[in-house]
């Protein structure tokens, strides 16, 4: 059926978010903006009226893992015989950096709807149900947030945007074209949503952004603030037990912020601080603005207020004109800054940034061997870090159910995941002794329920 025609008012609906989570974020507010209009979720794409694809475009094989769902999509519904195949929304970063590139390279879809105008869905939904489709990439300058709807229910975990956009503009990136500029949401606003995330069930509130330290606004006595004090508002609210944030630019990590980690009881001893790369040259050809020395100042200065804290990271291999060298001194700086947990990627070219247009791309085959060697390094440091757990008493959060009966997951102050046998319900915060350790997730056993 194409696009052009008439259907049904979806009655269901099913939200698949790629990428970062801040995506994550967005697709449970899309849900719950269909919910709001009359909607249900399905399970899956076969057994929906409306599939929302909510794109991610920071590498190639994400983008195109969207046109192989589409694909997907239209071949399962022609084999089911429907009547109807699903109204098919393409949401997210791609359909902002591609617009109507993307129905001329997948005729079935019916609505693109950019990452800054995703309020908007109901109606577009509207429009595709009239046999027209349509499109909305716009990025205004007032805020989504105030047209989503109130959250009622929540697991005990959350996530909240705080900032959104990036200024940065490193060579290698598409964010500052697909969500714009730095905007921060109002500190009422932010304030007023956690509140509510609490009131619904959650424990713990993540902070999201695409540089979330660079937030900044005015409290309520209008004084002049940054990450730093909402996060100590933040702290004063009854029934939250943790807060975290990510993701994070080395450029604007101030002082207050820093101090936090020591000072602010809730905030997990986790920081996320991508630095991409241990080579001051392929930093600057990066532009990142910050240099090893300076980034390993900053790790000094946070590991002193707060010695247990857990580093993560991100890191690029194989950025164009990369030498052994250049490798070697990435190596070198995970070494020196021991994390404990990290993402790694080979440099992926995106149409349009400055780095796709530098000479000297790496092989494959180098970058896969990088990558490789990277990884391996970082697993070990994970795996390290982990064992380092064994004996030490900490609380966990119960998230959900594990695999076995009366089995229970949660995650540990460090973003761990822990294993509890015979675990308390989902959403309850206990103090556990880590018994054992492996690569991914750690072992716990119940010694009394925490604190609220």
């Amino acid at each position: 059926m194409g696009a052009d025609m008439s259907r049904p008012v979806p009655k269901s609906f099913h939200v698949k978010s790629f990428g970062c989570q801040m995506n994550v974020y967005d697709g449970a507010r899309m849900a719950e903006l269909l919910e709001a209009d009359g909607m249900r979720a399905a399970t899956s794409a076969e057994d929906a009226d409306l599939v929302v694809l909510n794109t991610c475009h920071i590498r190639e094989k994400a983008a195109e893992k969207v046109y192989s769902d589409i694909g997907r999509i239209v071949k399962r519904a022609a084999r089911a015989e429907r009547e109807h195949r699903p109204i098919i929304a393409v949401a997210g970063c791609v359909a902002q950096a591609e617009g109507e590139e993307i129905p001329r390279r997948a005729p079935a879809v019916d609505i693109v709807v950019g990452p800054q105008a995703y309020h908007n869905l109901p109606g577009l939904v509207a429009e595709a149900v009239a046999g027209r489709r349509s499109f909305d990439t716009d990025m205004p300058a007032i805020s989504k947030f105030d047209a989503l709807p109130k959250r009622h229910r929540q697991g005990p975990t959350a996530f909240l945007t705080v900032q959104e956009g990036c200024d940065k503009f490193c060579t290698y990136c598409v964010v500052p074209y697909t969500r714009g500029a730095e905007i921060s949401r109002p500190w009422r606003a932010i304030v007023d949503e956690a509140r509510a995330l609490v009131d619904a069930g959650a424990r713990e509130i993540t902070l999201l952004g695409q540089n979330v330290n660079a937030w900044q606004g005015e409290d309520e006595r209008g004084r002049r603030q940054g990450l730093a004090g909402l996060i100590l508002a933040l702290d004063g609210l009854s029934g939250l037990a943790r807060i975290r944030y990510t993701t994070s630019h080395p450029n604007d990590m101030d002082d207050a912020l820093i101090a936090a980690h020591g000072e602010v009881p809730k905030l997990m001893p986790f920081l996320h601080l991508p630095v991409q790369a241990g080579s001051d040259r392929i930093l600057k050809a990066m532009n990142r603005s910050h240099d090893v020395a300076g980034y390993m100042r900053l790790i000094e200065r946070v590991r002193a207020v707060r010695p247990d804290i857990a580093i993560s990271g991100d890191f690029i291999v194989g950025f164009p004109g990369e030498t052994d060298v250049d490798f070697a001194e990435t190596l070198a700086l995970v070494r020196a800054v021991k994390h404990a947990q990290a993402f790694s990627f080979k440099y992926s070219p995106r149409p349009g940034t400055p780095a796709a247009a530098m000479p000297d791309h790496i092989a494959p085959e180098v970058m896969d061997d990088r990558l490789q060697q990277l990884q391996a390094l970082l697993n070990e440091q994970q795996h390290g870090f982990n064992l380092a757990s064994i004996g030490r008493r900490c609380d966990v959060l119960i998230e959900r159910d594990g695999k076995r009966p009366g089995q229970r997951i949660g995650k540990s102050p460090w973003l761990q995941s822990v294993i509890i046998e015979q675990g308390p319900p989902v959403g309850e915060l206990v103090a556990v002794d880590i018994a054992a350790a492996g690569p991914n997730s750690l072992t716990g056993i119940i010694v009394e329920r925490a604190a609220a």
